[in-house]
């Protein structure tokens, strides 16, 4: 596919810690293609390397973080010329050229608006740091009127007073907004948001996700959605990243991961969504087990001790990647018939 059509290419990205002198691998071998101006909606339990594989990309984790990859590309496209930026040949995470690309190529929205604001500045000028740093030559009044505008666009009321307050005068949504607002003020092309409507009632929480989708539709943007809820994935995703214990076991549309729902996993997630209409008494069913610890997997199939399908060959090696059609691939021995991928 033309690097004008894909905006981030990933292939067999491993992350892994240092922890008490022992490596641990977290992310394994992640794989996938973003196309521009879609929605991916990346989903899996808790501690299932959704954040990580996101935070390798964007290169924010800490000095015990060991990241290798055979390709991030990001590929901007400008006048109707595409430059590859090559992320995992960057060797300072926090060094300019990273620097660069934060903000006005690919931002992130985090999913705690309290953890990502400082308490002790006001918002608006929190807000206009990102486009202070990436204009040099941008006077402050110009970049307040500037972060007046986001505001507008934003739905936050009174911005010409709002844009003076600390973000403890905010309420969790108007928090959420800001948090937005920093990520957007540089008009990036790629916005990566990690579970952005955890902490928000279910109205708020369709607000925002409906400006995103916005943001998406009219604005050409490309976004990532981390989350675990599957009727926000329902909404807002062209294509479905399915992560269980730091690998994708299935990868499709929308269409194929709702609708022709293949990995047991998978399965198993959409089983467990709340719907309207149980019967008194009936209760929702849920995943059996816990999720291991990365530091005792021993090889084999991640999910074979949940896995009502287990067999002795799920265990004995790394099961790979089959296509089932065109995009549609799975992790499974299930499938073994289809080819192999990745």
């Amino acid at each position: 596919m033309d690097n004008r059509e894909i905006i981030l290419d990933v292939e067999n990205l491993n992350t892994s810690f240092i922890s008490d002198r022992k490596e641990v691998k977290i992310v394994k071998n992640v794989s996938f293609q973003l196309k521009r101006g879609s929605a991916l909606a990346v989903v899996g339990e808790s501690g299932c390397g959704k954040s990580v594989t996101m935070n390798s990309i964007m290169r924010f984790l800490g000095s015990n973080a060991r990241v290798k990859a055979d390709k991030i590309q990001y590929n901007a496209l400008r006048d109707g010329k595409v430059t590859e930026y090559r992320l995992e040949s960057i060797k300072k995470p926090h060094g300019p050229e990273m620097r660069a690309l934060r903000g006005p190529e690919m931002s992130m929205v985090f999913q705690d608006p309290m953890s990502s604001l400082n308490p002790v500045y006001k918002v608006g000028d929190q807000v206009a740091e990102g486009l202070l740093q990436h204009n040099k030559g941008m006077t402050k009044k110009q970049a307040r009127e500037k972060v007046l505008e986001m505001f507008r666009k934003l739905g936050i009321p009174d911005p010409e007073e709002r844009i003076d307050c600390y973000p403890h005068q905010f309420s969790g949504g108007m928090k959420q907004r800001v948090v937005i607002a920093i990520a957007m003020i540089c008009n990036p092309e790629l916005i990566i948001c990690d579970e952005p409507t955890t902490a928000l009632d279910v109205t708020i929480q369709a607000q925002i996700m409906e400006l995103l989708k916005e943001m998406q539709v009219k604005d050409g943007k490309s976004i990532i959605l981390i989350t675990h809820n599957m009727g926000l994935v329902a909404e807002m995703a062209d294509e479905v990243c399915v992560m269980y214990m730091g690998r994708v076991v299935e990868f499709g549309s929308l269409e194929d991961v709702f609708d022709r729902t293949s990995h047991p996993y998978t399965q198993a997630l959409l089983r467990s969504v709340p719907v309207l209409g149980l019967a008194d008494g009936q209760k929702l069913e849920t995943i059996p087990g816990a999720t291991p610890n990365p530091a005792d997997l021993k090889g084999g199939c991640e999910f074979a001790d949940r896995c009502p399908f287990c067999t002795d060959a799920c265990r004995a090696r790394d099961i790979p990647m089959f296509e089932l059609s065109p995009g549609h691939r799975v992790r499974c021995l299930k499938y073994q018939e289809f080819p192999e991928v990745l």
